[in-house]
């Protein structure tokens, strides 16, 4: 007979939040529910409640998951960037990837259309903090800060439209695929080459 491990408070919420993710995309987020998640990892409904209070609460939990994962995942390729070993496109895969083949999208427009908008403040404060993590020590200015800002804002968007609408429109106009992402990748070029220039000193410019 097999003895299921008795896990920790954290554990359980862990794994409940990867079976959410896997269930997000495999078959949309509306089948990311109590019940659902519970009978694929074997627990009961009851032990998911005491986790998350309520499908609002667990979907809040997997808006937090998806968005410090994926912010983590991006922040360091953006690193990798700025230290000559990555590159834009990888930034801009990583992130309309992200809200496409991950799910995120998915889950934000689903939120949303439900009028369970403060689930979002997750994925809001982590991409926030994100921004002001890779801002470069040399431009602490307000307008550096503001453009990377900015930025930030225009990525997520192309990569959030992009998932939701970007095949349909793509097929419907006789655009390439990739050209949201051709777009965001010269954006992100641009942005690195400004924050690059002025984080010289006056006199190196």
């Amino acid at each position: 007979m097999s003895i299921r491990k008795r896990l920790s408070p954290e554990e359980s919420r862990a794994v409940a939040l990867e079976a959410a993710r896997l269930l997000l995309i495999e078959t949309g987020p509306q089948s990311v529910t109590l019940k659902a998640v519970a009978a694929r990892i074997g627990r009961t409904h009851a032990n998911l409640l005491h986790h998350f209070g309520s499908a609002s609460g667990l979907q809040k939990a997997l808006a937090g998951h998806l968005a410090q994962t994926v912010c983590n995942t991006i922040g360091e390729a953006v690193r990798a960037t700025r230290a000559g070993i990555g590159s834009p496109r990888e930034v801009v895969d990583l992130t309309f990837d992200a809200f496409g083949r991950e799910g995120g999208g998915a889950l934000a427009s689903w939120m949303l259309a439900s009028g369970n908008e403060d689930a979002l403040n997750p994925i809001v404060e982590t991409i926030h903090a994100l921004v002001d993590d890779l801002n470069p020590e040399e431009c602490t200015g307000e307008a550096e800060a503001r453009s990377m800002h900015k930025t930030t804002f225009s990525l997520v968007l192309l990569a959030l439209g992009d998932a939701l609408l970007g095949e349909q429109l793509a097929d419907s106009l006789g655009v390439e695929r990739t050209k949201a992402r051709d777009c965001a990748e010269e954006m992100m070029i641009a942005a690195f080459a400004e924050n690059d220039a002025s984080a010289q000193p006056i006199g190196a410019q």
